[in-house]
């Protein structure tokens, strides 16, 4: 579904709006836009999918045996977290999904729109998500808005305007005006919160269960980093580029 709204916006942005030859604005107007827009299109696919394919952190099933125990070097007598829903060794600051049916690391929430967790190991790429979304958006909203209002003062006149009708080109560019501001609204907010939720490092579970105190908070930009990578770079924005686990100090995380 993110996929095919993120089609129709391209559709209506690269067909409608900035065709290719005609309309009124000067074509290096719409070569910019049309390439700024397809990059930040590509770049939030990536980023979705990232989301949606990498292992959120789930914690192997069953691993919560003597034998994996010994093997991981526990020592006899020491206190360990056992999921009693997915018989797993529990992590610190672990959750259990009852859509995945797996303890996941770090567990913020579970998104239907990527169709995964959202934990310690894809949270950079959810954000990322929400972030392109949101920029493509007001991007979309900003040319949509734009044709609009020059359309209207030319009188829709001809190809001028669009290679379609009058009434069909305000139907296609009212659904993305739509669209458009849902979504700017919806993935401004989640970027928000998923940002909060990182320099406060607190996950959405549990600033919502209340567990305050149970684990050591990292300090905030340390937190930023063990999210994004340790050099604040151009790779912090990119949806290809994976986080070091360097920042985990329990040997919890391992399992």
């Amino acid at each position: 579904m993110t996929w095919g709204l993120l089609l129709y916006a391209g559709f209506v942005v690269v067909v409608v709006i900035l065709p290719w030859e005609g309309g009124g604005f000067p074509p290096l107007y719409n070569f910019i836009n049309l390439v700024v827009f397809n990059c930040l299109a590509f770049l939030a696919a990536a980023s979705h999918a990232r989301a949606m394919l990498t292992d959120p952190g789930a914690v192997p099933k069953g691993n919560a045996t003597r034998e994996m125990m010994q093997k991981m070097g526990f020592e006899e007598g020491e206190v360990v977290f056992k999921c009693p829903k997915c018989c797993s060794i529990k992590p610190e600051r672990a959750h259990h999904c009852s859509i995945c049916q797996r303890c996941i690391k770090k567990m913020d929430h579970h998104c239907p729109w990527v169709n995964n967790c959202v934990g310690e190991k894809n949270q950079k790429y959810f954000v990322l998500f929400t972030f392109y979304i949101a920029v493509i958006s007001v991007h979309a909203l900003f040319l949509c808005v734009n044709h609009f209002i020059y359309c209207v003062n030319e009188e829709w006149r001809g190809a001028v305007c669009s290679k379609y009708s009058p009434p069909a080109s305000v139907i296609f560019m009212l659904f993305l005006l739509i669209e458009g501001l849902l979504f700017a609204i919806f993935t401004a907010i989640m970027f928000g919160s998923q940002i909060s939720a990182i320099w406060n490092d607190e996950t959405g579970i549990e600033a919502l269960k209340k567990e305050y105190g149970s684990w050591t908070r990292q300090a905030k930009w340390k937190s930023v980093q063990a999210v994004f990578g340790e050099k604040f770079g151009l790779s912090w924005f990119s949806p290809f580029s994976s986080v070091q686990e360097v920042f985990r100090k329990s040997r919890y995380y391992s399992v």
